[in-house]
């Protein structure tokens, strides 16, 4: 009898956990698997909110711990983190023996652990790979992340083509859809009054939710994009705003400065939350009129659930994109009115009709699947386009 394969799933933050959940359950739930976890990055830091205790609370087991946010959100301290990542990998991968790591998205924490997994020589499954997102330097991580895995899971043909096209094997790259759609079919859903209650704040329309990080690759300070936004909602005084605070990036901290100071001056309609959850951000994201901001959840999970985006700066330039998605200049005038089109009745009523870019769902069990059918080798042949087409 064949011992089950080992599948070490990383997790950097809130918004990732999100995106593997029910693939971590589905392996979690197969006698032909073994499930590990690595909590890493915002999942460990108190000024995030620990939200690796989540994890916890789900009934899921943390076989490691991989520390690397120092105090800082500058170049050198986000450089510094990226190096503390890859010795706490090297570690903890020695330790734990995989027989494949999988990783998700374009952050430093997981290039980290990619890069100690390669010179483990641990093969690597990359979900959400092949996406651009030209005003993040997430971009170079991503496609650098796709140059150490053997086997990629992408969200759209597009994407599968990037990868493909980027010397990856097509018998290696999988369209399987964004696993965060799967919420939209498993997630038991919070009502309205449920919300509120756990929110602490009465929902009254127009509802709005703001999530802006910032752009790295831009040279000017996150703050004043930042406070551009929060002058268009000011232009907006009988909305009902809930903010998120931004990832872990750098420039990150002023952000949240902004943000508190904000909210309180606007306690009667607003509140910001260091981490929502999964299942109450969908819920809330159910629930309101507009999301506004630069993060990724605006181009997949809001379209699936018919809601418009007001889509900030370039942050997310480049990402295939629904009709649902309105994009403004980082201008409050510019802001302002995009939160007026996305509010307006013919926008709402074409909202109906939008369908999803990012496939209808099942993502986490193509992918749990495809993890116990894959040859176990680290060798890769760099796939040619013009010898083979």
């Amino acid at each position: 009898m064949t011992s089950p394969r080992t599948i070490c799933i990383v997790t950097g933050t809130r918004a990732d956990y999100g995106l593997l959940y029910w693939l971590i359950k589905e392996i979690a739930d197969d006698n032909d698997l073994h499930l590990q976890i690595i909590a890493t990055g915002m999942h460990l830091s108190p000024e995030f909110g620990l939200t690796y205790q989540q994890m916890e609370a789900d009934g899921f087991s943390i076989d490691a711990k991989v520390e690397i946010l120092l105090s800082s959100d500058t170049p050198v301290g986000i450089a510094k983190s990226l190096g503390l990542g890859v010795i706490g990998f090297a570690d903890v991968l020695e330790r734990l023996q995989p027989d494949i790591l999988m990783v998700l998205g374009d952050r430093f924490e997981i290039l980290a652990a990619a890069q100690a997994a390669m010179l483990a020589r641990i093969p690597i499954a990359h979900i959400h790979g092949g996406e651009t997102t030209e005003g993040a330097f997430d971009e170079q991580i991503r496609h650098a992340i796709t140059k150490f895995a053997h086997w990629h899971f992408v969200a759209a043909e597009p994407y599968r083509q990037r990868v493909i096209q980027l010397g990856e094997s097509p018998d290696r790259v999988f369209n399987v859809g964004s696993p965060g759609l799967d919420h939209l079919q498993y997630m038991d859903w919070l009502d309205r009054p449920t919300l509120e209650e756990s929110l602490g704040l009465k929902l009254r329309s127009p509802i709005f939710l703001v999530t802006y990080h910032p752009v790295t690759l831009d040279k000017q300070s996150p703050s004043i994009p930042m406070q551009e936004l929060l002058v268009a909602l000011d232009r907006f005084p009988e909305a009902t705003v809930i903010l998120t605070y931004p990832n872990a990036d750098t420039g990150g901290r002023v952000l949240i400065e902004h943000i508190d100071r904000w909210v309180k001056h606007n306690q009667h309609r607003a509140k910001a939350f260091i981490s929502l959850g999964q299942q109450r951000y969908l819920s809330l994201m159910g629930q309101v009129d507009v999301i506004i901001g630069n993060s990724s959840s605006g181009f997949t999970e809001a379209p699936a659930l018919k809601k418009a985006t007001v889509n900030i700066g370039d942050r997310q330039k480049g990402r295939l994109k629904a009709k649902s998605v309105i994009d403004t200049p980082e201008r409050s005038q510019d802001i302002v009115a995009g939160i007026h089109r996305a509010l307006s009745e013919e926008f709402q009523l074409m909202l109906p009709l939008v369908k999803s870019l990012y496939g209808t769902g099942n993502v986490s069990q193509q992918i749990k699947e495809k993890l116990k059918a894959v040859p176990l080798q680290t060798q890769k042949a760099f796939f040619d386009i013009e010898h083979n087409f």
